[in-house]
């Protein structure tokens, strides 16, 4: 897991490099501008093309003055700097790259007011503004700026985070900073990254390597973490010789009503094709037929108004809510399994049931996995304005009850009991399409029935619907749900 750091938490690790490799200030500063020189060069080589670089007083604006100068370096002919005189303070390795750029060949122009950019052209922007820690919205002169460099409708590259961008907290809906195409971050991506408001300041992100000492970064206390791969391939257990299909678990989904057989055939499909040795699919009457001839492997338990789950203890795994539809007999059906006190993976109109019966919410058993969207979170605990609020909701609610909340979106965020929150990086837009919750459900229950603890069933089953559906995006504009399903076999078998 890769351990994500606040603006704060990152000073502290650029002071640890500095003090324990060691290495002057000044020198960690190039090689963060080479890094990102290498980057950007990368996407926009192109000797002709006239690059603005908007630089600070701060060490952010200290990057950005190196940008320049290794650009110049690297045959960019048609640079130029904008020094931004909005303050007096300026940091000890801004002066000195200053001095190094005075006596260079790079064009430089002081700005005091946004009046001395009226005759400004460019191709490309390069924001070393502010960078990191900024807590408020931009004022003033800066708010000028942002709006200016906006108005330019420009490629901007920003500099570890756009100017106006908070590295992690509230993202403001009135978002007023500068709206980059592009951000290349130095070691670690800002935690807001991951929201959806950060959309409004980045389309994209690249993390570059600048050196910083890891073993620091990894011990640092977090709430955040970022699931890699190789996390995926330790967690993930490969399939045994003389196993069978006792090994691998039963599976109970407890989905679907006559208007909604879909969701139970899509979680039931999902968790065959991740391996369950077993799994049966508690649906109406009335879908039986649609079961038999689509899934012949998934057993079926017929279920009228009237049902109760017999024997719930021989299943490995139960999950409820897709397809399931919200009325008396669901909810009824819901607190029958809520009360056998074994984790369920409770999604969909589960999730509504829990959100119309506030009460059974106390009562839902330790380590089962709630799976909500937005709205299906908020209809639970409570409206919440901001992205950052809801996750820090999730968090709370994780601990309190002590199970895990996987609130989906498109970085998802695994809250776990112990207070961290994991986040997933898999997964793509042409998956936007219904169905997509009813996969991932059937993937945390079949990893749950397979002997995965909670919080390994929802990490795995994040990261690896998500890669499944990266796969199958390399080459269709759109992922249905079924296809994400089929394709998990794969998917596994890149891990091993």
């Amino acid at each position: 897991m890769q351990t994500l750091l606040t603006s704060a938490q990152m000073r502290q690790a650029d002071e640890f490099t500095i003090k324990n490799k060691p290495i002057a200030s000044i020198d960690l500063m190039e090689k963060a501008a080479r890094s990102f020189v290498q980057s950007f060069l990368r996407d926009e080589f192109d000797a002709n093309q006239r690059i603005a670089i908007f630089c600070g007083k701060g060490n952010n604006g200290g990057d950005g003055l190196a940008i320049a100068h290794l650009l110049l370096n690297n045959g960019c002919e048609n640079v130029k700097v904008y020094v931004i005189n909005f303050s007096d303070k300026q940091s000890d390795d801004f002066a000195i790259n200053l001095q190094r750029l005075d006596e260079s060949r790079c064009k430089k122009i002081n700005v005091s007011t946004v009046d001395d950019l009226k005759n400004m052209k460019a191709d490309v922007i390069i924001d070393a503004i502010l960078g990191s820690g900024l807590n408020k919205p931009l004022a003033g002169d800066y708010e000028k700026l942002a709006a200016f460099i906006n108005e330019q409708n420009k490629k901007v590259y920003a500099v570890d985070v756009p100017t106006g961008f908070p590295s992690e907290g509230i993202i403001p809906a009135e978002y007023n900073g500068i709206k980059a195409y592009k951000t290349i971050c130095f070691q670690r991506p800002k935690i807001n990254f991951f929201f959806p408001e950060s959309a409004l300041a980045t389309q994209e992100y690249e993390v570059v390597d600048i050196d910083l000492n890891e073993d620091f970064i990894q011990q640092q206390d977090a709430d955040f973490y970022l699931v890699e791969e190789t996390d995926v391939r330790e967690l993930l257990k490969s399939r045994k010789l003389f196993s069978h299909k006792g090994t691998y678990g039963h599976a109970l989904i407890v989905a679907g009503n006559a208007d909604t057989m879909g969701a139970a055939l899509l979680s039931s499909l999902a968790c065959l094709h991740t391996g369950a040795g077993l799994t049966t699919a508690c649906i109406p009457k009335s879908g039986l037929t649609a079961l038999n001839s689509l899934l012949p492997e998934v057993m079926a338990l017929p279920r009228d108004e009237y049902t109760r789950i017999e024997n719930p203890a021989k299943f490995k795994a139960i999950a409820i809510g897709p397809g399931l539809g919200v009325s008396p007999e669901s909810e009824k059906l819901l607190e029958s399994l809520l009360a056998t006190n074994k984790p369920l993976v409770i999604d969909a109109d589960g999730l509504n049931c829990l959100a119309d019966n506030q009460t059974l919410l106390s009562k839902v058993p330790k380590s089962s996995i709630l799976t909500p969207h937005m709205k299906e979170f908020d209809r639970i605990f409570g409206e919440h304005e901001h992205w950052w609020d809801r996750v820090q909701t999730a968090k709370v609610q994780a601990q309190a009850l002590q199970i895990v909340i996987i609130l989906k979106n498109q970085f998802t965020f695994v809250c776990l009991p112990d207070g961290k929150v994991y986040i997933n990086p898999t997964g793509n837009p042409a998956m936007a399409q219904g169905g997509m919750g009813d996969i991932l459900t059937g993937v945390v229950v079949s990893f749950l029935a397979q002997g995965y603890s909670s919080a390994e069933s929802a990490i795995l089953a994040t990261f690896i619907h998500g890669r499944a559906g990266d796969m199958l995006a390399d080459d269709n504009a759109v992922v249905t749900a079924s296809e994400v399903a089929k394709n998990m076999p794969k998917a596994l078998k890149a891990f091993q």
